[in-house]
């Protein structure tokens, strides 16, 4: 099975931002990606009201941009709720679903993540799929069990031409914002394992890119990206530095040239 080059560094902002903030920091991520070699692919996923502005700063350069969620309707009488189709109508390319805040606090479910991710597909979005197990849960060894149920939910609801369309994003949710992070070693094991549920559904599903996600910074990112089966990494809080996210990106440059 071939293995990609490429990496990829997608911001979540998750709930933060204010215009002139945004306007500050993107265009500084801007000129910094231009100055990364073709394999890095980077991008934001932001808070769906400041999608204009997105548009008008990132519009036609190198960094894409998403959303954090969509919803599983394309229209109708749900108030509050964000369509795949309408993130499209600005020109976004990603999609971000199943994070582990809207599977807690929104008690979204394994098969309505499965059908956001369709949704996602059939709009035109790349949706990346966000699993990941709790502090008990791994600490209960259910590690394989949880993520690999996660997984399955979504790839039975695709066909392997639209699994090999999706991004996948492991999260543990112990390492979320705690500042604590999976080691090297312990993120590789879950990706392999990912990798192989992913292959059995087809040769090109096994190719999908892997991300990391969980309090990286600047200081684990290379060591990360250096794994075999880890093809960059979905970022939270240092994404809104832009010095960080840089720091980063250019970490995965490293991780390319390295292999």
């Amino acid at each position: 099975m071939s293995r990609q080059r490429a990496k990829r560094v997608i911001g979540n902002w998750k709930m933060h931002g204010r215009l002139a903030e945004n306007e500050a920091l993107l265009r500084s991520v801007v000129k910094d990606a231009a100055s990364l070699s073709g394999g890095v692919h980077v991008g934001v996923c932001v808070p769906s009201p400041y999608l204009a502005q997105v548009q008008a700063l990132l519009g036609g350069t190198r960094v894409g941009y998403g959303v954090q969620d969509i919803s599983a309707h394309t229209h109708g009488a749900y108030t509050g709720e964000v369509a795949a189709e309408m993130a499209i109508d600005f020109g976004a390319t990603l999609a971000i679903v199943g994070h582990s805040e809207r599977r807690a606090y929104h008690r979204e479910s394994a098969e309505l993540v499965a059908t956001k991710t369709r949704r996602a597909l059939q709009a035109g979005l790349t949706p990346i799929v966000c699993i990941g197990e709790t502090l008990e849960e791994r600490e209960a060894g259910a590690t394989e069990a949880v993520v690999g149920a996660q997984l399955d939910a979504v790839l039975a609801l695709l066909s392997a031409d639209e699994a090999a369309r999706i991004v996948v994003a492991y999260e543990p949710v112990w390492a979320i914002g705690t500042g604590l992070s999976a080691t090297s070693a312990q993120a590789q094991a879950v990706h392999a394992f990912l990798r192989a549920r992913l292959a059995a559904k087809g040769a090109a599903v096994g190719d999908v890119p892997l991300l990391y996600g969980g309090s990286v910074k600047p200081e684990n990112a290379e060591e990360l990206f250096r794994q075999k089966d880890i093809d960059g990494g979905l970022i939270g809080g240092a994404s809104l530095k832009s010095k960080d996210f840089l720091a980063i990106c250019e970490a995965a440059q490293a991780a390319i040239a390295a292999q």
